[in-house]
């Protein structure tokens, strides 16, 4: 029987703890992070949440653990992927998702990355003063020419196309024209909460635009509320201001002379002999044909 050492047991009960310990438990992919900006990741979340990375192989066993006590979280052992670090928190699974995708930053490519997306150069002028860079430009596969003593991008044009490998000339090139097409952070590959597991497709979300269809939703139902007359503590005001609208609307109409109906009915009296004296030729003294001239 192979030895186990004995800090990988510890490590996976100190795993297994923090696990069960939090509502929410996110997985998330940090390899390829250079070392000042994984600090720096550590530092943003240092009040929010706990991180700690460890081999995918002990993250598998202390999640096997915290099964026994926390129902559906095994389930995370299927978003991981690359060097992994487990994340535990209160915050619910959107806000850590955000918090995360905030602290991405773009990064020069070097050479022999996968673009994760079209990296385009786009038309116009460059920093750089005529010269062989122009040559070095059109190597790279970008469209220069010198036009009015400028080193210019003729055209917009993809560069490097999503899936393919970033050329080590190309990059370089890209880097000098201050263009940083890697996105350099966190990748968080699924988050468990109260028995589900929510995946980056459902966590990526604009929250600005849910904020507005948020308040839209609720603008839709407080509108059809008041027009079905449900009454409630929202709906209460302006059914009463609605109500009594409709009952004076009804009573001027009637005729009903009231102390609320008199100024709405004198009104309209008066509008109703100015219609009638503006069909009059003769017959109206001089104030009455001003009125109605």
């Amino acid at each position: 029987m192979a030895h186990v050492a004995q800090w990988k047991y510890k490590e996976v009960d100190d795993l297994t703890a923090m696990l069960a310990k939090h509502k929410v438990v996110g997985i998330a992919e940090i390899g390829g992070i250079p070392a000042p900006q994984m600090q720096q990741m550590r530092a943003n979340l240092h009040d929010l949440a706990l991180m700690r990375s460890a081999k995918n192989s002990l993250i598998c066993r202390a999640l096997d653990g915290a099964e026994k006590k926390v129902h559906g979280i095994g389930d995370l052992k299927g978003s991981i992927k690359g060097q992994t670090a487990i994340i535990a928190t209160d915050m619910n699974p959107f806000r850590l998702y955000a918090q995360l995708k905030a602290t991405r930053t773009k990064a020069p490519a070097k050479g022999g990355e996968i673009a994760t997306y079209d990296v385009e150069v786009k038309a116009g002028d460059t920093p750089f003063k005529p010269g062989p860079i122009v040559g070095e430009l059109q190597k790279a596969g970008i469209p220069a020419a010198i036009e009015g003593g400028k080193v210019v991008i003729k055209k917009d044009k993809v560069i490097v196309a999503a899936g393919q490998k970033f050329a080590r000339d190309v990059a370089q090139m890209l880097a000098r024209l201050e263009i940083f097409p890697l996105d350099i952070g966190m990748s968080l590959h699924g988050v468990f909460e109260d028995g589900t597991i929510y995946k980056p497709d459902v966590l990526d979300i604009d929250i600005d635009a849910f904020k507005t269809q948020l308040q839209d939703a609720s603008r839709f139902a407080f509108n059809l509320a008041v027009e079905a007359a449900w009454a409630n503590n929202q709906t209460i005001m302006p059914l009463l201001q609605k109500a009594y609208r409709n009952a004076l609307g009804v009573a001027v109409e009637g005729g009903i002379l009231t102390k609320e109906t008199t100024s709405h009915l004198l009104s309209k009296a008066h509008r109703s002999m100015l219609s009638l004296a503006s069909q009059v030729k003769d017959g109206i003294d001089e104030e009455l044909k001003n009125l109605v001239s």
